[in-house]
C-alpha cells in the first residue's frame, strides 16, 4: 500500500509523518538513516487527515498539553518487534524502563540485545515511545535521533536527568526549535 507523508517542525527538529492508509505508520527523525525504517513509495499528502492528527497531537505533546496520543497505529515488522512496540506503548508519561525490563515484560528475558535492536528500528519514535527506554545502568543509550532529542523529550516529560548518565554521542547537536 502507498504511504503519505507530512513534514512538521518540532523542537526536536522536523519530523516526517508517515500514514499507511487511515494509520500512523512512522514519525522519521530529520537526520534518519533511510534504512532504519522501510515504507516503500512515499507521496506527500499534508492534508491527510491521519497526518494532520498526528501533527496536532505532537503540537501538543511538545507544548506540554498532551501526555498520551490518540492515533491508530500501524506497525510494520516481525512479530517480536511488534511486541517490542507495543510494550513501548505501555511505559507511562514521564517514567523510564531498561532494555531488560522490556525484555522481561514481553517475555523474553534473556533477550535484552534483541529488544535494544527492535528498540531502534520503532517506527514510531515518540508516539510509541523509545526514547523512555534507557540503559541497565542508568545510561541514555542509542536513539535514531540523538541522545539531544533523547534527553530533550525526557525533561520534556519532566524526567529527572541528573540521576542518568549521558554516554557520548556522535550526532550533531540538536538545535531546539521551540524552547
Amino acid at each position: 500500500m502507498l504511504c503519505t507523508y507530512r513534514f512538521m517542525d518540532s523542537p526536536v527538529g522536523q519530523l516526517k509523518l508517515v500514514a499507511r492508509g487511515s494509520c500512523l505508520a512512522a514519525v522519521l527523525w530529520e537526520n534518519d538513516s533511510p534504512n532504519r525504517v522501510r515504507l516503500g513509495a512515499l507521496n506527500e499528502d499534508p492534508n491527510s487527515h491521519i497526518l494532520c492528527q498526528a501533527a496536532l497531537q505532537l503540537g501538543e505533546y511538545f507544548v506540554g498539553t498532551r501526555r498520551e496520543f490518540q492515533l491508530d497505529l500501524d506497525f510494520t515488522g516481525t512479530d517480536f518487534q511488534k511486541a517490542v512496540w507495543q510494550a513501548l506503548l505501555t511505559i507511562p508519561f514521564g517514567e523510564t524502563r531498561t532494555y531488560s525490563q522490556i525484555a522481561q515484560q514481553i517475555g523474553t528475558p534473556a533477550a535484552v540485545r534483541a529488544v535494544g535492536a527492535a528498540n531502534g528500528k520503532n517506527p514510531l519514535s515518540i508516539i510509541a515511545p523509545c526514547h523512555r527506554v534507557i540503559g541497565m545502568s542508568g545510561e541514555l543509550t542509542g536513539f535514531a535521533g540523538g541522545l539531544a532529542a533523547k534527553a530533550l523529550l525526557l525533561r520534556l516529560e519532566g524526567c529527572d536527568l541528573s540521576r542518568l548518565k549521558q554516554r557520548g554521542d556522535n550526532r550533531q547537536p540538536m538545535q531546539p526549535s521551540l524552547f
